[in-house]
């Protein structure tokens, strides 16, 4: 009988650098509890600056658990973390940390956009649905008569149609969301294979198609050179009467001007509007006081108790990452580019 001990391979050095006040947001006592156990945590969490009066620290790092309030992966950065395996970034977008020099590391970047999808999805459905029974403009209505006034015509959830511009993961989530529902669903994606659509169950339609026969258009795209002013107010302008147009994605993809315009000509259309460029809009802008605009300061995504679906992710994928086994929200460079 062997009574040799196993030999237990060591646990990696892990290291903080989160925002001030976002650690404890994303990463709670569960999640605290779960890495403790999986990692040696070598110090408490740090920021963005703090970060660069502890060189011992960074020295030390395998790996660097992180969200909003990264510090720059710049060269010097890199230079200071030569055991610098892997990051695990509990939040979105990663364009604000990373540079070419990181990109050329070789260092593993995983990110939990996958989870600030999940909200962003809810948050579309429900205005979905209140859009299709003509929640916000009724409300609105009954506010400024002070009484019930007379029932407008309502698309309601049955035979209507919905436009999704964009099936990136975001999109999809909508579109999944959207089938307990009798609707017809014209997507607009230049990327859309027809074995796809099949698969599905949408329908593909040019954006002026989609824009002139859906009864709630939802926007999806990411900010890219290519789709800022996307959307133009003469797309607006073709909209059926009482339809929606649901801005949930960047407010640089809309040609934000046009469709102030048309929002003002067209009171019969309403626009909800959770993202907005600038934002938030400039003191005095139409945006905070159009009748038929139902602003929101940019909360479809994660917040507050929903933030610690991004930290719980990157456990989930910090466990992959010690098992070998492969990653599922690793992000290379090109991926980067089109995170919004």
């Amino acid at each position: 009988m062997n009574t040799r001990p196993t030999a237990t391979k060591p646990r990696l050095n892990a290291l903080f650098i989160v925002g001030d006040g976002l650690f404890e947001k994303v990463y709670g006592p569960d999640e605290r509890r779960d890495l403790a156990a999986r990692v040696h945590l070598l110090a408490p969490p740090c920021n963005a600056a703090t970060i660069t009066t502890c060189p011992e620290l960074l020295r030390q790092a395998d790996i660097i658990l992180s969200s909003w309030g990264m510090a720059t992966m710049d060269a010097p950065f890199l230079a200071a973390a030569p055991r610098l395996q892997a990051v695990f970034y509990g939040a979105g977008t990663v364009k604000g940390f990373v540079t070419d020099a990181f990109w050329r590391s070789g260092i593993v970047l995983c990110s939990a956009w996958g989870a600030n999808a999940v909200p962003v999805s809810e948050f579309t459905l429900a205005a979905i649905l209140f859009s299709l029974k003509r929640i916000f403009a009724t409300n609105l209505a009954v506010r400024q008569a002070g009484a019930y006034p007379a029932r407008p015509p309502v698309a309601g959830a049955y035979g209507s149609t919905v436009g999704l511009i964009s099936l990136g993961m975001i999109g999809r989530l909508v579109r999944e969301r959207l089938r307990p529902f009798d609707l017809r669903v014209l997507v607009y994606d230049p990327f859309l294979t027809a074995e796809e659509a099949v698969a599905l169950g949408v329908t593909p339609a040019s954006l002026p198609e989609l824009f002139r026969t859906a009864d709630v258009v939802s926007l999806h795209a990411p900010w890219l050179k290519e789709t800022e002013g996307l959307i133009t107010g003469a797309m607006l302008d073709t909209m059926k009467p009482g339809a929606t147009f649901i801005n949930t994605a960047r407010g640089a993809i809309v040609r934000e001007a046009e469709m102030i315009d048309v929002l003002q000509r067209r009171v019969d259309l309403t626009a909800v509007l959770d993202v907005t460029h600038p934002e938030p809009p400039l003191l005095g802008s139409p945006l905070y006081t159009l009748s038929n605009v139902f602003l929101t300061p940019h909360i479809a995504g994660s917040t507050d108790n929903e933030c610690r679906r991004m930290g719980r992710y990157m456990i989930d994928e910090l466990d992959r990452y010690l098992a070998g086994q492969p990653l599922k929200w690793q992000v290379t460079e090109a991926q980067a580019a089109l995170l919004a």
